[in-house]
């Protein structure tokens, strides 16, 4: 019995020991460089935005945040490597709302979004805005919402691909305002476009800051934008839930994630620190410009949207067919 009772002391003397440790090495955190994987090209948007946060977050916390970026297939090859990286903090993943359309787009996938990874933080999000050439007779959101509907079928919409944010704007468009238009998927933004300008195409969803000056110039005209409030780059638009469509919104957000089972101290150390620097006046000015809006949330609030988000879109996949290329 004697045996026992000291085998239980050394037991529970190791494990206060090793929580002790362990708690001490996540208040040291970091005490080496932490790798950024953006599952995207470099250059683009979430590549973009990862190293702003990169130097900023290194700027606070005294360790290299290292952006290494793993595209293909869809963002799933570097979303699954940052999956399966050790749950120490020291690998995150630069994610977008990509991923939670992918979720239910590309069931088969290695990984699953909500229980493979611990939200961090949200970044930012950046507002769409819905243009038609100028031959289509309508002038608002709501004259295009009766001209579709007195012609189910007959008008079409281009986006940069299936799946893409642009192509599930418009599924969305469609399911929440009852009307049926063709979408037609092109390589890449630039084509899609081209053929609305040319009047080739009717209409489509592109990012706010790329069409700005083609709706300035007349080139397109614009009716709303997608997000909750007005864009600071085409404040003279109304949202799309303002105009016809209650509720509407379908943005391009970015965040932050880590391997599930990464310590909450760390994850609440990293929230604080990204919502930190999102919400200097700085960092609001320099986005503004860009088209982009600081998003600021606690972990779980983070988390919730992310689930919340997956579900919205299965909706969308479900009852528009929508497949990946």
């Amino acid at each position: 019995m004697k045996t026992i009772r000291t085998l239980f002391k050394v037991g529970m003397t190791f494990a206060s020991f090793f929580a002790a440790f362990a708690g001490h090495a996540q208040q040291g955190y970091p005490n080496r460089p932490v790798k950024i994987i953006v599952p995207f090209a470099a250059s683009g948007p979430a590549d973009n935005y990862a190293r702003f946060m990169a130097q900023r977050l290194q700027d606070a916390l005294g360790q290299p945040f290292v952006v290494d970026n793993r595209p293909g297939a869809g963002s799933i090859i570097g979303t699954d490597a940052a999956a399966k990286a050790p749950a120490d903090g020291y690998t995150l993943l630069m994610m977008s709302n990509a991923q939670t359309v992918n979720e239910s787009l590309i069931p088969n996938k290695p990984y699953n979004l909500v229980k493979d990874f611990a939200p961090i933080a949200p970044i930012n999000y950046s507002d769409l805005v819905l243009v038609v050439n100028p031959n289509v007779q309508a002038n608002s959101l709501q004259d295009l919402i009766k001209l579709a509907r007195a012609n189910p079928g007959k008008m079409n919409y281009a986006s940069s691909g299936n799946g893409t944010p642009y192509h599930m704007a418009g599924e969305l468009f469609k399911y929440m305002a009852n009307v049926q238009m063709t979408h037609i998927p092109y390589k890449g933004s630039a084509a899609a476009r081209t053929d609305v300008l040319s009047g080739q195409v009717d209409m489509m969803f592109d990012a706010v800051t790329t069409m700005s000056e083609n709706i300035k110039a007349g080139k397109v005209r614009g009716l709303a934008t997608t997000g909750r409030v007005r864009s600071a780059v085409t404040p003279e638009l109304p949202t799309m839930s303002d105009d016809g469509v209650p509720k509407y919104e379908a943005v391009i957000w970015l965040g932050m994630m880590a391997p599930v089972g990464t310590p909450e101290a760390i994850v609440t150390k990293l929230n604080a620190e990204i919502n930190k620097i999102v919400n200097t006046p700085e960092v609001k000015v320099t986005w503004a410009k860009q088209g982009a809006v600081p998003m600021s949330m606690s972990a779980p609030v983070f988390a919730k949207y992310v689930t919340e988000d997956v579900a919205k879109w299965a909706t969308i996949v479900k009852v528009s067919g929508a497949k990946a290329d």
